[in-house]
């Protein structure tokens, strides 16, 4: 059975005797002369409990004490004064300064056992306490990683349920996700970036990525399907699906948000991840088609009123658009297909996105020959 550890400090040897003979029979007993003998004990052993003189020459218990609760290996041992000062006053001091209890010399045994034995069983409980919660907190948070890996496979899926009706792949989701992420980090340390950009807001726009063409459901097969280039018409139609996907969205994102209030969950708090990500989602799905000069769709938007995710998921999505074989092209050289992007700098493309693709060409030659088709 495990013995509590009692520490006890005090610079008489004959009160050292004293204490360690009454404690001996129920504890391990460790003893120390002074201030610095004892924090050099500390230094490689933790008891459950110290006995403190206050009146000790060099560092007194005072000190001590307050060198104690400095350290964090040291702050929550819990600490009795064990002194000859008998003053009220001595005793308030002595509680003020952080004892959680106060023994007054010549001890009385009886009495000081009881506290003795109440101070540990309230560590040990404070100790199993403390366990409980960390192993709460591990498990909350092994399930929340486990409902994430489980919401991102349901969101890959759900993209990739929309690519199977088009003439892409699977791995033109990935690729284009691999492209957003690449930018958004080569971008992130830019001033007027960081805000935009902040690790948990470019994760989310990393996730949502895969969902920029979930729009392509609501197209008609013999347009989505067609092996050649569509009509002027059938282009029209086509368009529809950046709007049809943020729609969609935007009914889903309703519904958490519905669900958010019910709950009564405070208005003054936080929004769930869960909004955050759907309206990442949504902005990308509804604009990423937009262009710098304003002649994109579905809103005509220009410059920096096209969300920041939308004008990364635009290049991302032309770069492999070109780059990669299709029914109706071949794929494109990679030089030519970055010399078309960089011409295209303030007029489809965000020039400063443009800029940090120019930087990171290797990164996307890497990731597209990664995750080639």
């Amino acid at each position: 059975m495990h013995r509590p550890t009692v520490l006890v400090v005090d610079d008489e040897p004959l009160n050292l005797a004293v204490l360690s003979k009454l404690l001996n029979p129920q504890y391990r007993v460790l003893g120390a002369r002074s201030a610095a003998s004892a924090l050099a004990l500390l230094s490689s052993e933790l008891p459950d409990l110290i006995l403190l003189d206050i009146m000790m020459p060099e560092v007194d218990g005072y000190a001590m004490l307050a060198k104690l609760k400095a350290d964090p290996r040291t702050c929550e041992l819990p600490v009795i004064f064990v002194t000859a000062l008998g003053a009220e006053q001595d005793e308030e001091r002595g509680f003020a300064e952080g004892a959680v209890d106060y023994i007054v010399k010549p001890i009385k045994p009886a009495v000081a056992l009881a506290r003795v034995r109440t101070q540990l069983e309230l560590k040990r409980s404070r100790d199993r306490l403390a366990d409980q919660n960390s192993w709460l907190e591990a498990e909350v948070a092994r399930r929340t990683h486990e409902s994430l890996i489980a919401q991102d496979l349901t969101l890959c899926a759900l993209a990739e349920l929309a690519e199977t009706r088009d003439n892409e792949t699977g791995n033109h989701i990935l690729r284009t996700q691999g492209y957003v992420e690449a930018l958004a980090r080569q971008l992130q340390p830019l001033s007027g970036f960081a805000e935009e950009l902040n690790e948990a807001q470019l994760l989310r726009i990393v996730k949502a990525a895969p969902m920029h063409d979930i729009g392509k459901i609501g197209i008609q097969d013999h347009i989505l399907l067609k092996p050649g280039r569509l009509t002027p018409e059938e282009f029209e139609i086509m368009k529809t699906h950046a709007r049809i996907g943020g729609q969609a969205i935007e009914r889903a994102l309703s519904k958490v948000r519905q669900m958010h209030q019910a709950g009564g969950d405070d208005d003054s708090q936080p929004l769930p991840e869960s909004i955050r990500f759907l309206e990442v989602a949504r902005t990308i799905a509804n604009h990423h088609h937009e262009r710098w000069d304003g002649s994109g769709y579905p809103d005509g938007l220009s410059g920096t009123a096209i969300p920041l995710a939308a004008r990364l998921m635009a290049l991302a999505d032309v770069f492999d658009a070109l780059t990669m074989r299709r029914v109706y092209k071949e794929p494109w050289p990679v030089e030519k297909a970055i010399a078309h992007i960089e011409a295209e700098a303030g007029k489809h493309f965000d020039p400063t996105i443009v800029a940090a693709f120019v930087n990171i060409q290797a990164e996307f030659r890497a990731i597209a020959a990664r995750l080639s088709d």
